[in-house]
């Protein structure tokens, strides 16, 4: 069975860029083009979100360096891909789960935050 990987990154305001990626199971052999739609409804224009929100991992730039007047609290997805090694999500949930959490969040609303209270 392939795992699917979810690769998004933080891009500041004067793009500077930082990569993350989760890698999920996907039991229910889900396309990814149906994984890529389903995203892409759930998430803000331009494909961002509020990676806390969704439990996935921060990938701030000033948190390796000193925050900018460039920095907010969005991440930005950028695609999914099929692989063959082992799922990463720190909550061990399946791309199914994954994609349900983050519809939830898009339901519920997307709250933006003022990154100066993670410093």
């Amino acid at each position: 069975m392939d795992c699917v990987r979810f690769n998004y990154l933080y891009r500041d305001g004067a793009n500077f860029k930082r990569w993350g990626e989760v890698l999920f199971s996907n039991p229910k052999e889900i396309s990814l083009k149906n994984i890529e739609a389903r995203l892409l409804r759930a998430f803000l224009p331009d494909g961002q979100f509020i990676a806390g929100q969704i439990g996935i991992p921060e990938v701030f730039l000033f948190r390796a360096s000193k925050m900018t007047a460039y920095d907010h609290c969005f991440h930005e997805f950028d695609s999914v891909e099929f692989c063959q090694e082992t799922p990463t999500d720190a909550y061990n949930r399946s791309i199914d789960m994954f994609l349900a959490d983050v519809e939830k969040t898009a339901l519920k609303g997307w709250i933006a935050f003022d990154i100066a209270v993670l410093l």
